[in-house]
């Protein structure tokens, strides 16, 4: 018996030290320091520009002995937002990317939740760059069924009944945009929703999710930021007005950078979307599935295809819009019991 328990061990140390792909001891030793601390609040980000202003801010104080953990090829930063313990972690460009990195927190660290933010494109006309928008609801707006042309509602009839195909949520007809009535070799594309297997469902029993819901405790809570006064001007260059932070029903994710005023209108109409970004439903998802309550925060940085200019106003207008998403952000931590 003894033998058998000294083999294990010692395998168990090479698995540790050595194996390619799992954690090395010095690692797990840092992990499991940290998560002798207690729950932290996870603090997900897509770029350095988005997170410079964060970590710079005087509210940030990082951890005394443990700055920073690197893993996975990703960074994760340990400190407080006041009293609040946090991680940050910068994801990089992309739904990939985004939910790989929190994915990783979620995994290696005790969190109590997830706060995400940064700047996002804006689909609703109504509103204006600066303003900061809390969405209710987020969706991946990028997996789709793509129609072969020719193809009608009773060849869609034949795939739904699978159970891998719904046409429920809506479709983007290319027609539709044509200058002429004729039909359109695009076609149609379907919009679908993700597969998800829940920490507490079945391993390999799949459930479907297309608007993910964010924290309930967490979007009333937000709502004591909407009278936040917000900076309004770069340099020499001011808003109409002073920007808001606004709390509304839905935002979208998807690997593409939207600047085509068409399709902003059309996901406006169809979706009632208003910010569209590049992670923040990859983020929802991983939160949905691992049951971690989470938030997105989300600065608009330009009117999606176009405004009063010719060029995209994020060249002039993301520093601001990222400033505004970080103190929206440090207020609702600041909030959080």
């Amino acid at each position: 018996m003894m033998n058998r328990f000294i083999t294990c061990l010692v395998l168990g140390l090479v698995w540790l030290c050595g194996a390619e792909g799992a954690i090395m001891m010095d690692v797990m030793k840092k992990i499991h320091e940290i998560n002798k601390e207690g729950q932290y609040l996870g603090i997900v980000i897509p770029n350095s520009f988005e997170m410079t202003p964060f970590l710079q801010s005087s509210s940030f104080v990082p951890h005394p002995k443990l700055p920073h953990l690197d893993f996975a090829g990703r960074r994760f930063r340990f400190g407080k937002v006041n009293t609040k313990r946090v991680i940050v972690v910068m994801t990089g460009l992309s739904m990939l990317n985004a939910g790989v990195s929190t994915q990783l927190l979620v995994s290696l660290f005790k969190l109590k939740g997830v706060v995400h933010f940064g700047i996002a494109g804006n689909a609703n006309p109504q509103l204006q760059i600066g303003d900061v928008t809390i969405p209710e609801f987020w969706s991946h707006s990028g997996l789709w069924n793509w129609q072969r042309f020719g193809d009608g509602p009773q060849n869609e009839l034949a795939l739904e009944s699978t159970g891998d195909y719904t046409r429920d949520i809506g479709f983007l007809k290319f027609s539709d945009f044509n200058n002429a009535t004729s039909d359109n070799l695009l076609n149609n594309v379907w919009y679908q929703p993700e597969e998800i297997f829940p920490v507490d469902g079945t391993p390999e029993i799949r459930q479907h999710a297309f608007w993910v819901p964010v924290n309930k405790r967490y979007f009333q809570l937000a709502k004591r930021l909407e009278g936040m006064k917000l900076n309004g001007c770069v340099n020499q260059t001011c808003l109409p007005r002073k920007p808001v932070v606004i709390r509304v029903k839905r935002g979208l994710s998807a690997n593409v950078f939207i600047d085509n005023a068409a399709y902003r209108g059309f996901l406006f109409s169809k979706f009632n979307a208003t910010a569209i970004d590049m992670e923040s439903a990859a983020v929802s998802l991983v939160c949905l599935q691992q049951r971690v309550p989470f938030l997105a925060i989300r600065a608009l940085s330009d009117l999606a295809g176009g405004g009063s200019s010719e060029s995209n106003e994020a060249a002039i207008f993301s520093s601001l819009a990222a400033q505004n998403s970080v103190e929206v952000a440090i207020q609702f931590i600041n909030l959080l019991p």
